[in-house]
């Protein structure tokens, strides 16, 4: 396999690793173990730092214009092809949990593609976005820019799931 192919290979593996190890940390704080939590985040960030690396020799990350527009061009693929076929093969395999996952993510990611549409027309004008909080709801990812909802309409959950990112 190419150098390149690898390198995508390994991008690959080390955010799968990362995000696998916070959803066990999230576990391991569960059911009361805050060390083993702790190990399995530090294993995360390691794995971040091995993603971060490739990425930079991949020569993925350029500038904030380009990082826009390639951001938003893999949402607009996810909303706009990816996640239709899988909600559909979910459906017709009666997966209801698999079918709701994409169907939730499809519609965040949605979200997403206009808010990185919204943040390249202010680069363009030579501006950032105004400062305003960013909350993101902890049951489907839903991204709001400003007060969240009471009642979240992607999934219904109430506003106490949402958390501001810093």
């Amino acid at each position: 396999m190419p150098t390149k192919e690898n390198l995508e290979a390994a991008f690959a593996g080390e955010s799968q690793a990362n995000r696998t190890y916070l959803a066990f940390a999230k576990k391991a704080d569960r059911e009361g173990y805050p060390q083993i939590a702790r190990l399995f985040r530090a294993a995360a960030e390691a794995e971040t730092v091995h993603a971060h690396a490739h990425l930079r020799v991949l020569g993925v990350v350029k500038g904030t214009a380009e990082n826009l527009e390639y951001a938003a061009a893999g949402e607009a693929h996810e909303f706009r092809h990816m996640y239709p076929g899988f909600v559909t093969e979910a459906e017709a395999e009666k997966n209801e949990a698999a079918a709701m996952s994409f169907r939730n993510a499809m519609a965040v990611e949605e979200i997403h593609h206009g808010l990185y549409r919204e943040a390249t027309e202010a680069l363009k004008g030579g501006r950032d976005l105004p400062e305003t909080p960013i909350f993101v709801c902890g049951v489907c990812g839903n991204t709001v820019a400003g007060e969240p909802p009471d009642i979240c309409p992607i999934c219904q959950s109430p506003r106490s799931k949402f958390s501001e990112i810093a």
